[in-house]
């Protein structure tokens, strides 16, 4: 085995994970975290020596000077990439939520550009073969939800990967939430979408290298093999400040890391009528509709929920839900990341607009036939919020099946 280079189907043994907690670990002694791409390209590129690449990438694939590592690639003789597959929002980062940027030819480069997103396995498969590449290459920055698709695709992408024969790489960023411990309700088998393939809790706590190992060891009987680069000076409970490393926007609506640390949970307010702030300047931290008003922040504030305070705001959105109307709402402050529950505080959220506006508040219907059974995995949590639950009360209905997730999770982490 490689040094830096974790097999997908050989599990790391690892001491017992501490409690939650957001302090920093020791970072490498550069000043900061080496990602995988930082590792793969300090070693000459040997792990793709001789091999025609084709990389999985958006704009987050970037080295410390900001200069994407397409690009840097493009300009090495070390290595030889020859296409790139673009998920949502596309390859350089111009498409909207559901939006990609088709096919094309990159004008900075001349390398060839396939839209990977919204694509079956299959359709992947082929411009696999089309391209000519003989090893795939995953660099996408996550937000650690379930319901961000940058995961699916690089899974479709595995799946394409067996199907074409091709090798799978993924080379490791942190997980920006620091990744101690799994939480939120699972996915059921029946509920696969576009924002859930598999059953994976709704904060996974894992990086993308360790998802790829455990979506290889529990879903593709270890058939795709995917290779890690691992990270170097990553430990779990790192705050993304202390990784030393630039915060790009993994997608136009996730602009701060305040954004991400928030999403998991403030996520699930896309599938309520209620603004989750799309078309403002702090998506998924102010959330409103035109019939709320300031008891809502008086309600919240009023459930001490650890790590948080809300603030009574008004806006008028530009896009999206509730577009140009004026919204009443509340704007979210982590005042704790340590204590911060974002899926519990989303729900908790929820259940009080319900309560306040229950003649307004309505769930948004999909041909599921609810969005908030696809985000969430289920229809438990709509169901349990429906009959008059209080959130420790839905809280409780997934932890049997959280509990059998942390238990999967544990066989495929890499960094402690």
């Amino acid at each position: 085995m490689l040094r830096g280079i974790a097999a997908g189907g050989a599990a790391v043994p690892l001491a017992a994970l501490g409690p939650a907690t957001a302090q920093a670990a020791p970072a490498a002694r550069n000043g900061g975290v080496r990602t995988g791409f930082e590792m793969l390209r300090a070693g000459g590129y040997r792990e793709l020596r001789g091999q025609k690449v084709g990389m999985v990438a958006n704009p987050t694939a970037v080295i410390r000077d900001l200069s994407h590592e397409v690009d840097v690639m493009h300009g090495s003789s070390a290595v030889d990439l020859v296409a790139v597959f673009g998920p949502e929002h596309g390859f350089r980062g111009s498409a909207q939520a559901g939006g990609s940027e088709g096919s094309y030819k990159d004008p900075r480069t001349g390398i060839a550009v396939y839209d990977a997103y919204a694509k079956t396995p299959q359709q992947i498969a082929d411009y696999f073969l089309k391209s000519g590449i003989d090893t795939v290459v995953f660099d996408i920055q996550d937000v650690g939800a379930r319901f961000y698709t940058y995961i699916w695709t690089m899974f479709d992408c595995m799946r394409a990967a067996i199907q074409a024969g091709k090798r799978f790489v993924v080379l490791d960023r942190p997980n920006p939430l620091g990744g101690v411990e799994a939480t939120g309700p699972v996915l059921h088998t029946g509920y696969a979408s576009g924002v859930g393939r598999e059953p994976i809790a709704q904060q996974h706590a894992m990086t993308v290298g360790e998802l790829a190992r455990l979506f290889d060891g529990e879903f593709l009987d270890g058939k795709a093999k995917p290779q890690v680069v691992q990270m170097r000076g990553w430990r779990r409970g790192m705050a993304w400040e202390e990784t030393g490393l630039p915060w790009v926007l993994p997608s136009p609506n996730m602009p701060t890391i305040g954004t991400a640390v928030a999403y998991p949970g403030m996520g699930l307010f896309e599938a309520v009528n209620i603004s989750e702030g799309r078309g403002t300047t702090v998506p998924f931290e102010m959330v409103g509709a035109p019939y709320a008003d300031w008891h809502w922040a008086d309600d919240l504030n009023g459930l001490n929920l650890p790590g948080v305070r809300f603030r009574e705001a008004y806006f008028a959105p530009t896009f999206s839900k509730w577009a140009n109307q004026n919204c009443g709402g509340v704007q979210l402050f982590v005042t704790d990341r340590r204590r911060f529950d974002p899926i519990r505080t989303a729900l908790a959220m929820i259940i009080s607009a319900r309560r306040l506006y229950p003649k307004d508040f309505a769930w948004r219907e999909s041909k599921s036939p609810y969005w908030i059974d696809l985000l969430t995995g289920s229809d438990q949590v709509r169901t349990a919020i429906d009959g008059g639950a209080n959130v420790d009360q839905v809280v409780a209905g997934w932890q049997a099946d959280l509990a059998r997730f942390r238990a999967q999770r544990r066989r495929y982490l890499l960094y402690r």
